[in-house]
């Protein structure tokens, strides 16, 4: 039985990859078997990262050429603003119809009449979460102490109400590994998200360009998701649709737990030092979060499918996730600690003076999102598997243990809060690592063996930029951050090439194969 064939949808070829059931239970047996399945799945997953790259940052590329420019045009406090009016955004979307593309990609037997019911399930809640969005405005205003972010918070929470109506459609195109419709689909949304950002910015619209620029690109890709997958809708039973229903309120509170505890260091921020401090650590929150952001996002979009299709076999599980953290570890290590360690530099330079009270929490959120970028995985792997319950658990304690925290950082401004992610997140990693070895039946040393080249490199460039940084401290800004960036991979490239150049190639190989495939 093939897990992903050919489909013609809509009068539509849309030629996937193909995934033989079979190569997979031979797989289990070890030998020549084991090895074409493993390539193969490595060969689909890094085509399909690859078509979701092409599309993202061929978007982003403009998209933060026209974010820089803005940030020239509004003030600290516009993003102050809009912070405050999203601090319950991420809250009331997962109540959208979230989970419901999860249920779909893990559960793989739910009938046609089931997803018809799911599809209603998934309109419903758009439009309860927006109305829920709605009540909640004017107490989150008087929360923050400012009444204009009312309105605000209404017009943002518009977009809930599509991401429920396509729920369903996008959950199918997931599960069918279309993701070269997804990421072309997203791409269109975020360049027309940018340019009409940048145009309503140069208006002198202020923290309005900001939140109507996002409206035009996510009702045009809810249109082409809905069209391109077509769903019908049926009245919902509770006997049919429960166990779809019940997984995706694990997935959805385990989001929700999640979207809280990222958000309190800004609730922190914005309650304890007010708008422009929030302003500030918003933004390096941003910068810091850049490459998990652009690189982690394009993986994790991928992998639930592929987890969800080898549930039964854990050496596959095990192969990949090992493949993917020493990927990630060796993309993100430098990306993020290269950006924490040229900060001050980086923020004068690009940003400008008046966001200099960004550098310090930059440097430290740095630190917290490489490390972030490989736990990330962990979740993913244990939702696919069928333990959501506990990562839901998981991320409820989280809160707790990281608002405690949060607060405890404020008294010490914005590079407290960002302290208190490195300080305390790891009480958070631990559990998921534990239970994750366990379930998949991983021993500590392969997965640490994964991380040593990524490790080294990383530690060798810092050592190599902090010097030169101490030699050039009297040059310009602008040659010195040139030659910070310049030095730093060069450096960091050698010392894998020189320490672990098999590993290398092996990637190299991998990428190659994938090419040809």
């Amino acid at each position: 039985m093939k897990l992903v064939a050919l489909r013609r949808e809509e009068g539509v070829d849309t030629k996937e990859t193909v995934l033989d059931e079979t190569e997979i239970e031979a797989g289990k047996a070890g030998g020549p078997a084991d090895i074409r399945a493993s390539r193969k799945m490595d060969s689909s997953l890094i085509r399909n990262v690859v078509w979701n790259a092409a599309g993202d940052w061929s978007s982003q590329i403009f998209s933060w050429a026209a974010f820089l420019v803005v940030t020239r045009l509004l003030t600290p406090a516009d993003f102050g603003i809009v912070a405050m009016a999203g601090t319950i955004g991420p809250f009331v979307q997962y109540f959208s119809g979230t989970g419901i593309p999860r249920a779909i990609v893990t559960l793989r037997d739910l009938t046609d009449e089931q997803l018809a019911q799911l599809n209603s399930v998934g309109l419903l809640l758009g439009i309860v979460s927006f109305g829920l969005a709605a009540l909640l405005a004017k107490p989150v205003a008087m929360f923050y102490g400012t009444p204009r972010i009312t309105p605000i918070i209404i017009v943002c929470s518009v977009g809930l109400i599509f991401n429920g109506a396509q729920a369903v459609s996008n959950g199918l195109l997931l599960k069918e590994m279309r993701f070269r419709s997804l990421s072309l689909f997203t791409a269109v949304g975020a360049l027309i998200n940018a340019a009409l950002t940048l145009l309503f910015a140069w208006l002198g619209w202020g923290y309005w360009a900001l939140i109507l620029g996002g409206f035009p690109g996510v009702i045009l890709r809810t249109a082409l998701v809905m069209k391109t997958r077509r769903q019908t809708y049926a009245m919902p039973r509770w006997s049919s649709v429960k166990p779809a229903i019940r997984f995706s309120m694990y997935v959805v509170f385990s989001m929700i737990a999640l979207s809280v505890y990222q958000n309190l260091d800004n609730v922190t921020a914005g309650r304890m030092l007010g708008p422009t401090a929030l302003g500030l650590y918003g933004m390096a929150w941003t910068l810091a979060y850049v490459p998990l952001d652009k690189v982690t996002s394009l993986v994790m979009m991928v992998i639930p499918t592929y987890f969800a299709a080898f549930q039964k076999d854990l050496g596959a599980v095990r192969r990949t996730l090992e493949k993917l953290t020493e990927g990630c570890a060796l993309l993100m290590f430098p990306a993020c600690i290269g950006l924490g360690i040229i900060s001050r530099d980086f923020v004068q330079v690009v940003l400008g003076p008046k966001w200099e009270g960004a550098a310090a929490p930059l440097q430290v959120l740095a630190i917290y999102a490489a490390f972030r970028s490989i736990v990330a995985f962990l979740p993913r792997v244990l939702t696919s598997l069928g333990h959501a319950r506990f990562v839901m658990w998981n991320d409820m304690a989280a809160i707790v243990i990281l608002g405690l925290a949060f607060y405890a950082g404020s008294h010490w401004g914005t590079a407290g809060i960002a302290w208190a992610w490195v300080a305390c997140y790891p009480f958070v990693a631990v559990p998921l690592y534990y239970k994750t070895f366990t379930v998949i039946e991983m021993k500590l040393e392969d997965y640490t063996r994964r991380l040593r080249p990524a490790l080294e490199g990383t530690i060798v460039m810092i050592l190599a930029v902090e010097c030169l940084k101490y030699a050039l401290s009297t040059s310009r800004l602008g040659v010195r951050l040139s030659l910070e960036i310049t030095v730093g991979a060069l450096v960091y490239s050698g010392t894998l090439w020189l320490r672990h150049r098999d590993r290398v190639l092996a990637f190299i190989q991998m990428a190659k194969s994938a090419s040809r495939s």
